[in-house]
């Protein structure tokens, strides 16, 4: 896994894209600078999120940006897709190292150092921690502080991913806590110029990320 592809990592929301092309918009959102791309597509069955995620594959292969799948392991694998990314309560991260080999990008959320440290016992590549924020796209999201999220980065030595409600208003939340970047949804999706946000976000991750380095 390279850590600099989890600079600026972009969740896909339909509800944020509305009635613009869906793919239209992810290629925006890719020429702007997204790093890494999770196809989150709730509601869709196995077969119609490998169908979308092999079209989504297509686009993120002129970019050479890798494409994760949210949850659905069998639609990661079966679409070509880079890699999986997966919450507590979804599949073992090391079941599924042993079914997609170790090539295959696992992300696993964690929200303690204890979810975290075993995360990464099993064989995961990054973490996404979070919720910082209060978030539309998981309005259950247990909060997680700015120090929880330090103490969690400076447990493991796999990257770790902020994650939750996060906009370039508040990103700064972030500097000096080591993370390896950060994921947005409709601060690139929801954007006027999804184009334009991602330049935006990108411009101010790696400023963040740089300072982050230096402390």
């Amino acid at each position: 896994m390279i850590k600099e592809k989890l600079l600026l990592y972009a969740i896909t929301d339909s509800s944020c894209i509305g009635n613009r092309d869906f793919y239209e918009e992810i290629e925006k959102a890719l020429k702007g600078g997204v790093t890494i791309l999770q196809l989150r597509e709730k509601g869709l069955s196995t077969s119609e999120l490998t169908e979308k995620a092999k079209k989504v594959k297509a686009v993120c292969q002129r970019y050479n940006v890798p494409l994760i799948i949210n949850d659905d392991v069998t639609a990661a694998i079966d679409s070509g897709a880079d890699g999986v990314h997966v919450g507590a309560d979804d599949m073992n991260v090391s079941e599924i190292r042993r079914m997609a080999g170790d090539d295959f990008i696992i992300g696993a959320t964690a929200k303690t150092v204890e979810q975290a440290l075993s995360a990464q016992s099993q064989g995961a590549d990054y973490l996404g921690c979070g919720a910082l924020f209060a978030s539309s796209t998981k309005k259950n999201a247990k909060p997680m502080t700015a120090e929880m999220l330090r103490e969690i980065i400076s447990s493991v030595t796999i990257p770790v991913v902020a994650i939750g409600g996060l906009s370039y208003d508040n990103i700064d939340i972030i500097k000096g806590s080591g993370a390896a970047g950060a994921a947005f949804v409709s601060a690139v999706f929801a954007q006027t110029d999804t184009e334009a946000a991602a330049e935006k976000l990108k411009a101010k991750m790696e400023e963040i990320i740089n300072v982050s380095q230096t402390i």
